[in-house]
């Protein structure tokens, strides 16, 4: 029986590092050829990595919370010759070739059992070849007694994360969950504890590493307000005929059409009378590129951080299409199932803030395009319509702009027309 090593593979998207947000695998574990073995935690999305190898796992290299770069090893793996018996769920080569992140061959994660690697210590340091036998499945020992060698057992790495940020050790923590499991409400009792009863050292001030998602948020930020000189205008509108055609489309048909479905398809309906907003500006070549489609970006709030995923293609889609795209990927970010593809292309971005609660705002444009629509809460206000003073469901809309690409009057027309088919649907009909 051999050993081979598995390294972080390119993760692509130009990133070169990652974190180890969650093991999959223990050492002595029996892996198929593509499972996954280690959750990631990248600059651009939480991925699952597939292992090539099918055998036994022999040492894990890196704890949960650690970075480690491209090409760095990750875990060994145990391999037994072609024509000797093979491990479940194993190929006849015990290896696929794969080592992309977040892509597989599609085969599906196999049952995993215990086995006991002989002569091999539960260390960082690789396993020689000694053979190793198959013993019979053991209950797993408790919590309590393997505190000492490998991560502490938590629910979430979340709950990981929060007992980092407030510099609490897990290890001096008895779980509430099953078998000792550190549940959140317990890390949360520690940070709540009377300084005199608890171990938490509160360091001051505190300090949080830019990393992950936060960390390439604040790159690319600081990145437009260096590069960008942005300009923001903004309009009131008369949001109640768009609020009830919505009423009357979802009255009609099912599944239900979102506020952000109709705003998008007005959106993309503006950017063909306006493309000079769906461009980006190329300094070195001094040369504004327009371009050919519009990749919407829309910003989604998660407990990871802002993400904004790419609908593909958008103005080529219907309402309803939108909408499903919308819900696809929404989905996918509060589950941090987003791919690296998911959030990268975008061409204009829509923000709706006004799920904050807020009426506007001057945010930042998504670098490296040139504008970003933003919209407020829907609010009752009073508003005068058909020259009297009437109750209506006001929103204001914002538009931040690149002013390299365009001057006030283009910026201010794609405004414009945006609020004529928020006021009057019907508009919309002119150029369908």
């Amino acid at each position: 029986m051999g050993s081979l090593e598995f390294r972080l593979p390119d993760l692509g998207e130009g990133l070169t590092e990652a974190e180890i947000v969650r093991w999959l695998v223990a050492v002595g574990d029996v892996v198929a050829v593509d499972q996954p073995v280690v959750e990631v935690e990248t600059a651009k999305a939480l991925v699952e990595v597939p292992c090539p190898y099918g055998g036994v796992v022999t040492a894990r290299f890196g704890e949960e919370g650690s970075e480690l770069p491209v090409g760095s090893p990750l875990l060994t793996v145990a391999v037994g010759p072609a024509d000797g018996p093979s491990v479940e769920g194993s190929s006849g080569d015990d290896s696929s070739g794969n080592v992309l992140v977040g892509y597989g061959t599609g085969a599906p994660a196999t049952r995993r059992r215990r086995i006991k690697p002989v002569a091999a210590p539960v260390t960082s340091a690789p396993v020689t070849s000694a053979p190793v036998r198959v013993a019979p499945v053991r209950e797993p020992a408790p919590v309590q007694a393997v505190r000492d060698v490998g991560p502490v057992p938590v629910i979430s790495p979340l709950v990981r994360r929060l007992a980092r940020e407030n510099a609490l050790d897990l290890r001096e923590l008895t779980g509430s969950g099953p078998e000792g499991l550190i549940l959140r409400s317990d890390v949360e009792q520690a940070i709540r504890r009377p300084e005199a009863e608890q171990t938490v050292r509160r360091p001051d001030p505190s300090r949080i590493p830019l990393r992950g998602v936060r960390g390439a948020v604040a790159d690319k930020l600081s990145r437009s307000r260096r590069e960008i000189p942005d300009a923001t205008c903004w309009v009131d509108a008369d949001a109640t005929e768009l609020m009830a055609a919505r009423a009357a489309m979802n009255a009609a048909a099912s599944p239900k059409i979102s506020v952000l479905a109709l705003l998008a398809r007005i959106c993309t309906a503006a950017l063909a009378r306006y493309p000079e907003l769906n461009s980006t500006v190329d300094m070195e070549a001094r040369e504004i590129v327009r371009l050919p489609a519009v990749h919407l970006g829309f910003a989604a709030q998660t407990e990871r951080g802002l993400v904004v995923p790419v609908v593909r293609d958008a103005g080529g889609r219907t309402t309803e299409s939108l909408n499903e795209e919308f819900a696809r990927l929404t989905e996918a970010a509060r589950s941090g199932s987003l791919t690296p593809a998911d959030l990268t292309g975008g061409t204009f971005t829509l923000n709706n803030y006004g799920v904050f609660g807020v009426d506007g705002s001057t945010p930042i444009i998504n670098h490296p395009e040139a504008a970003m629509l933003g919209v407020g809460r829907i609010v009752t206000k009073p508003w005068v319509h058909g020259g009297e003073l009437a109750v209506r469901q006001v929103v204001q809309l914002s538009l931040t702009f690149d002013h390299r690409v365009c001057d006030g009057g283009t910026a201010g027309g794609f405004l414009r027309h945006v609020a004529d088919c928020v006021e009057q649907p019907a508009v919309l009909l002119r150029g369908l």
